[in-house]
Parts: C-alpha cells; sequence; structure tokens
C-alpha cells in the first residue's frame, strides 16, 4: 500500500473509534486558549485599523472633536468590542468550516 492510504486508513479508524483528532482539523473546536489568542488578535487589528482611519481622517481634515487620550480610549474599546465578538463567534465559524 502506498502511504497516503496508510494515513487515510489510520484517519478512518480514528473517527470510527470517536477519537476527536486535532484541533486543527475541520469541524473540531478550537481549545480556550486558541480561541482566547484568536479574540485578543482580532482584536489588536480592529483597534490597530480604527488608529490608522483616524491617523488619516486628522491628516486630511486635520481635526477631531476630541483629543489623543479620547481617541486611544476609544481605540481600546474597539479592541475590547472586537476582540469579545470574535471569541463569541468563531466556534460558529469554525464548526460550519468557514475559518
Amino acid at each position: 500500500m502506498a502511504d497516503g492510504a496508510n494515513g487515510a486508513d489510520r484517519a478512518d479508524e480514528q473517527e470510527r473509534d470517536g477519537n476527536e483528532g486535532t484541533a486543527g482539523s475541520p469541524g473540531v473546536s478550537a481549545t480556550r486558549p486558541a480561541r482566547a489568542r484568536s479574540a485578543a488578535l482580532w482584536g489588536l487589528v480592529g483597534g490597530f485599523a480604527f488608529l490608522v482611519l483616524a491617523q488619516g481622517y486628522l491628516l486630511v481634515d486635520g481635526d477631531l472633536p476630541f483629543g489623543y487620550v479620547g481617541l486611544f480610549a476609544l481605540a481600546g474599546t474597539i479592541v475590547v468590542a472586537s476582540g469579545g465578538i470574535a471569541y463569541a463567534t468563531e466556534y460558529r465559524l469554525h464548526a460550519k468550516r468557514r475559518t
């Protein structure tokens, strides 16, 4: 038999035995630390994207209704919100194999 066939046979045996496989397999839930790390990174992406857009607005228009302290406070809020949304919805996307 070819090596590829042995790998497929082992995967079939694991599936029949009820083994879930690794977290990277489609349809298998990610671990909590992996979901938390992914959500934190998505939160940082959202916060930095907001800061980049705000900086671009400042370069074009030059005025915001609040200062830099308010800008960073709003960016922090966006980090927490986007990270929370990513953590709450990631398992659904992974279960539907859309990640």
